[in-house]
């Protein structure tokens, strides 16, 4: 009888793919249905395709894009990677928020096209690679820390209440010095206001506070990120963390979490003692990584764009919330 060898895993070769997540304003994207005689046939996924040997991944994504949809590519932020094992290949998928282009859009592989809200998505099957960039697409891009242990409780609580009124959608409780019923009372209020405007409310560190308050999740700390060997249970909600390199976002990766939050980007009151990664570290490190990424240290909300530029979920900041 004879045998045949496979490949160990190490020397599976890796098929380099671009998707687009070609947003509209109002929170729209576009997925394209796989036409008849491609494997997947009848599966939705983000358009896109093959790396070209000697491409870089932008002049691929602008191809593909334009032989696909008749569009050109204006302006595209690159955002998460991830690597996935299909049944006939493993693809690395890198994925860009397509935000400006110019152009018709047509389907030019005749290939059924829809505009989805990423609270509502309204085709199926959707190919499993993409499963995790649909959970992306319903965080936010501002993450917003309470600010109570620089201005008072209550100067707090009127400038969340302002925020969730002008957008604000996700929040975390870190008062490390508030005591523990004092801290109980205040998550109880910033929870019901950001409910109100259907906002998400984490709770730093403490996921039986943050089960018992009724908040969505838990934030861990890095510490606590390098303890752990399996992610809370799902009943505590979403679960972020905060890194400051690239073991703790290993850590973070291999535990599935939500989200990160990686700094500090610049110099910052609260982290003294860390040396600023800088823009350009911040982006080095999470090229290719496969969970969103919010920004942190020294930033204002007129750092956004930047941020995403560098491949950045968006920004989270205590400062400059209003």
């Amino acid at each position: 009888m004879s045998h045949i060898t496979l490949p160990s895993p190490e020397f599976i070769p890796i098929v380099e793919v671009v998707a687009a997540v070609i947003l509209q304003p109002d929170g729209r994207f576009l997925l394209a249905q796989r036409p008849k005689g491609k494997v997947y046939s009848g599966y939705w996924e983000f358009p896109g395709g093959k790396v070209e040997p000697g491409e870089s991944l932008l002049y691929a994504l602008e191809r593909e894009l334009w032989e696909e949809l008749g569009i050109h590519v204006r302006y595209a932020q690159p955002w998460i990677s991830r690597t996935f094992t299909y049944a006939h290949a493993t693809v690395r998928l890198h994925f860009f928020r397509v935000v400006e282009w110019e152009g018709k859009l047509i389907p030019r592989e005749m290939q059924a096209v829809s505009w989805q809200m990423p609270q509502e998505i309204a085709v199926s099957p959707i190919l499993p690679a993409n499963g995790p960039i649909l959970q992306a697409l319903l965080l936010p891009p501002l993450y917003a820390i309470t600010p109570a242990s620089e201005i008072g409780i209550e100067s707090a609580l009127q400038r969340i209440d302002l925020a969730l009124q002008n957008g604000l959608r996700l929040l975390q409780i870190r008062e490390k010095q508030m005591e523990k019923d004092k801290l109980r009372e205040f998550a109880e209020k910033i929870i019901a206001l950001a409910h109100l405007h259907q906002a998400k409310v984490l709770i730093n560190s403490d996921a039986e506070l943050a089960r018992e308050t009724g908040a969505d999740g838990v934030h861990l700390t890095s510490a606590q990120l390098m303890e752990m060997s399996c992610r809370p249970d799902p009943e505590y909600g979403l679960c972020g963390a905060s890194c400051h390199n690239a073991e703790e976002l290993y850590a973070a990766e291999l535990l599935r979490l939500d989200f990160v939050v990686l700094g500090p980007v610049q110099s910052t009151l609260s982290h003294p003692g860390l040396p600023p990664l800088g823009w350009r570290k911040f982006a080095s490190i999470i090229r290719d990584y496969p969970l969103p990424v919010y920004a942190l240290g020294g930033l204002s909300s007129e750092d956004l764009v930047i941020a995403q530029e560098m491949g950045a979920q968006g920004i989270a900041m205590m400062r400059g919330v209003a």
